[in-house]
């Protein structure tokens, strides 16, 4: 049996009845997963977050799809939110191979067959989990559909930039010191240094500050910038997922017009070669668009929730 694990019900503004659970992965990591049940539902949205995010900024989108007649779970992927940390400095986001992300959201499938959370299943891949919810799909886990949030099939570096790191990374890993914080990124967690105005997240202000208070109030949820180890290694996932035949699950991409995070080249390019997944456009989205103002929340929920329900019938 899964162990209890916190779950900030005060922070999340989840749906009644959440709780959080520890699990380990089949190499030893702890994670932490919470469960929104939802009686009648017609299936489980597996939300896969973004970098350095948690289980708690997902309660208020638990909520949405509730009140949409969904069960939701949301992951805190190891090296972020109350998981396992993996270096010494925990403000350092990190990972050794991208690949072990499966080995979380395996143990998540083991847990969710365990607790019976109602079937079918969907996931929702935001940012970073985005990339992750790709491989999840090539490699045939266990949805039926899927949605995507200003995914991570391409980071936010130019050409020279990707070449500069190809380059230098034999020389970090050399030198023993591919798990420093990468250049220019800052020990803080985004919202904490950047502040609401020009931020690049989200125009909605009470969104913003949810999320800001999230890490304030436990700060153990924060996390800054990632290790060199993880850029090098999000660079080879996109390279390897853009060599794929990609599956034909029903999928939906949301991507805001004024996203900056992301590469929007590249999830224009990844989406125009998945028949099955449609690319949704947002005028004045930024980064989070489960976050962003009411009206981009709305037709994030309702498109999602539709797609859903279809392939519940």
């Amino acid at each position: 049996m899964a162990e209890r694990a916190p779950l900030f019900h005060d922070l999340a503004d989840g749906p009644e009845g959440g709780e959080a659970f520890w699990l380990t992965a089949s190499d030893g990591v702890r994670i932490r997963v919470g469960l929104w049940p939802h009686e009648g539902a017609k299936g489980t949205v597996f939300i896969l977050p973004g970098r350095t995010e948690c289980v708690e900024k997902y309660g208020r989108g638990a909520a949405d799809f509730a009140a949409r007649g969904f069960a939701s779970l949301a992951i805190d992927w190891r090296g972020q939110g109350l998981a396992d940390r993996l270096l010494k400095d925990r403000r350092i986001g990190h990972v050794e191979d991208f690949k072990d992300y499966q080995k979380d959201l395996d143990a998540v499938i083991e847990l969710a067959e365990e607790k019976a959370m109602p079937k079918p299943w969907f996931l929702i891949g935001h940012s970073m989990g985005g990339a992750i919810g790709v491989r999840a799909l090539i490699e045939g886990k266990p949805f039926k559909a899927a949605g995507f949030s200003a995914p991570m099939w391409g980071i936010g570096l130019s050409a020279w930039q990707k070449l500069l790191v190809r380059f230098v990374s034999p020389v970090l890993n050399t030198l023993g010191l591919q798990n420093m914080r990468a250049p220019g990124t800052r020990p803080e967690s985004y919202m904490v240094w950047h502040g609401f105005p020009d931020n690049l997240l989200t125009s909605d202000r009470d969104m913003f500050d949810y999320m800001t208070r999230q890490v304030v109030e436990h700060p153990d949820l924060s996390l800054g910038g990632p290790s060199s180890r993880w850029v090098t290694q999000a660079i080879a996932e996109n390279d390897w997922a853009f060599e794929q035949t990609l599956p034909e699950v029903p999928g939906l991409c949301f991507l805001g017009l004024d996203e900056k995070i992301v590469n929007t080249a590249a999830v224009r390019d990844f989406a125009a070669r998945w028949p099955s997944c449609e690319l949704v456009e947002v005028p004045g989205g930024r980064h989070e668009i489960p976050m962003e103002n009411p009206a981009i929340r709305e037709l994030f929920y309702d498109r999602l929730a539709a797609l859903f329900s279809g392939q519940s019938a």
